[in-house]
């Protein structure tokens, strides 16, 4: 990845990631040549999201978002499918922290359940 606004966005949700659950793991997973470092995933008691960056985005898409409610409307990709949900952001987006955080908390809640 380029150290670019995307390494900057993802070190912010990596940060946000163990504010919301100081438990949880990353792994790189599913390494190919196309992709050598593999897709960052974060886990804690069972996957909770995945961090994948694009020329034009960084997408978070949570292992089981559709089961989660989203009060403050983060979710805006992968709205029809039916487990996961994403949420993409553009260098120019502003996340609000307090509402990702919520979700994450909220998804780690959903694994232990």
């Amino acid at each position: 990845m380029a150290d670019d606004w995307r390494t900057a966005r993802v070190q912010t949700l990596r940060s946000l990631l163990l504010r919301a659950e100081p438990d949880v793991v990353e792994e790189a997973k599913w390494r190919k040549p196309t992709n050598p470092d593999g897709v960052p995933t974060f886990s804690c008691d069972g996957l909770v999201c995945t961090v994948e960056t694009y020329r034009d985005k960084v997408k978070l898409t949570f292992a089981r978002g559709a089961s989660l409610e989203d009060p403050d409307g983060l979710f805006n990709a992968s709205l029809d499918a039916g487990t996961r949900r994403a949420i993409d952001l553009r260098e120019d987006d502003v996340l609000d922290e307090d509402a990702f955080v919520a979700l994450v908390r909220s998804a780690v809640a959903r694994n232990r359940e």
